[in-house]
């Protein structure tokens, strides 16, 4: 991929296709216009569906055994076409190119792992009240699948759908955010690449689509990764019941207990708090200090995240990258602002970011107070706000909300304190002295206002089956 401009098309039954009206993508380290994609019309998303329902009806007849091949053979192109794919999620969306090759790395894994998945979906036996009857319980997929991703992971997160639906025989209509369109096309080439029958998985693009696929008729189940709020009006706009997973948004909380190892703690923060520019949905938002190890913290958080180097992307030795749009700029902007003026301390040093893109100073705010928007809101950027607790349970406290329910971080090195953690945090996914919360053969989601299902794991799978009971008679005779 050069520099020039790239025309992107929808990816319908099995062709690539063209549309009179188009919109800009911009890459965010320079402004500079990256790719003309083109606007799904009401027609196209119409066609993409009609497509995944026509193809589902032989998809779901082939073996489980005849999709882990193909899932594999997708793997291997996708780890072939890496630095490709890895160069197209820098230049749309601004992550590192180490960031990028990682999430291709992960996007093959995925592919794989639900390869093995597919040859495990087993039914059962269920013992009835005489010997002449038989209780079968089997799982069949879903149908079509219309889901939609967000820009922040643009390959793992449509993978995380795709692959799991693809295993389970159901098939699928993307449309992937329209900031972050070159890497889905590419992703979608090594699907046809890889001989995937047309139809059975379908690329549409384009500002106000997805209300349209949602509500089509002919979807069997929606998968969506993004904010509370669309989130929230998808599920409100579903007017015939039919599944629904979602991983929505939610200020992540970390504790420090006053019994950490510090230094372990202020390095996680570090990651988990800025990896990405801090956008991801995991990403530690504030952060509740024990009083008696709180400037230690401090000192070691800031020192790490002034060590952060920032610039394109694209470039070597950069560490963090700009956001992906000038919405989350001003957003994070406006939460330091507002912490400063409540009275919290700039504890990293000030510095100079390029004015060239959507770039933001990776900044640490101390003495935080609940009523900051860095302590309410979901920054999404590299900001993190800390404040000091007296608690344990203060900081437990503080730590769960009703709006807020997809990770949450803790460090302490004493074993009752941990096991209290994982009892009391509210939360899908609790990491205790470590950054990651997730892995691709355990269940990840969310509750409360974080959204609902799962994807990883044999979970992931099951969101996209349907259970059938069949229930035999094979006596002589009777009812």
């Amino acid at each position: 991929m050069n520099d020039s401009m790239i025309e992107i098309r929808n990816y319908i039954d099995g062709a690539w296709r063209s549309s009179a009206e188009t919109f800009t993508v911009l890459n965010p380290a320079n402004r500079g216009q990256l790719a003309r994609v083109a606007q799904a019309t009401a027609d196209d998303v119409d066609a993409a569906v009609v497509a995944a329902d026509a193809a589902f009806q032989s998809w779901r007849r082939t073996t489980p055994f005849e999709r882990a091949e193909l899932l594999r053979g997708i793997a291997d192109i996708v780890d072939r076409r890496e630095g490709e794919l890895a160069l197209a999620v820098t230049r749309e969306m601004g992550k590192t190119l180490a960031e990028s090759s990682g999430e291709v790395q992960k996007l093959a894994r995925a592919f794989r792992f639900y390869a093995e998945e597919a040859v495990r979906i087993m039914g059962e036996i269920v013992p009835n009240e005489t010997l002449d009857v038989t209780s079968l319980v089997s799982y069949e997929p879903v149908g079509v699948v219309a889901a939609i991703t967000p820009w922040n992971y643009p390959l793992e997160l449509i993978g995380w759908k795709l692959c799991a639906a693809l295993a389970a025989g159901a098939t699928i209509v993307v449309k992937p955010s329209e900031y972050s369109t070159a890497s889905a096309a590419s992703l979608f080439e090594c699907l046809e690449e890889a001989g995937v029958p047309a139809g059975v998985a379908n690329l549409v693009y384009g500002r106000g689509i997805g209300p349209q696929l949602v509500a089509h008729p002919l979807v069997g189940k929606i998968a969506f990764t993004g904010s509370t709020q669309t989130g929230n009006r998808i599920a409100r706009s579903v007017h015939h019941a039919i599944p629904l997973s979602m991983e929505l948004g939610g200020s992540c909380p970390m504790i420090v207990t006053e019994h950490a190892d510090v230094a372990k703690a202020a390095a996680g923060a570090a990651r988990r708090g800025f990896r990405n520019a801090g956008q991801i949905c995991i990403a530690v938002n504030r952060i509740y200090v024990h009083r008696s190890r709180y400037e230690e913290f401090l000192a070691l958080l800031a020192a790490a995240v002034d060590e952060l180097r920032v610039g394109d992307g694209a470039q070597q030795n950069v560490d963090m990258g700009p956001l992906a749009n000038e919405e989350g700029q001003r957003k994070a902007r406006a939460h330091v602002d507002d912490a400063v003026a409540l009275g919290a301390r700039v504890l990293t040093a000030e510095r100079r970011v390029p004015d060239t893109g959507y770039f933001v100073a990776p900044t640490v705010l101390a003495d935080c107070t609940p009523e900051m928007l860095v302590m309410r809101e979901e920054t999404f950027g590299p900001i993190v706000g800390v404040a000091p607790v007296d608690s344990l349970d203060e900081a437990i406290g503080l730590a769960n909300r009703r709006d807020s329910g997809l990770a949450a971080y803790a460090y302490t090195e004493n074993l009752r304190e941990t096991h209290r953690l994982s009892a009391l945090l509210d939360y899908g996914n609790v990491a205790i002295n470590n950054p990651d919360p997730g892995i691709m053969n355990a269940p990840y989601g969310g509750r409360k206002g974080s959204g609902f299902g799962s994807e990883h794991g044999s979970e992931g799978l099951h969101g996209y089956l349907q259970i059938k009971h069949t229930r035999i008679h094979h006596g002589a005779s009777g009812a």
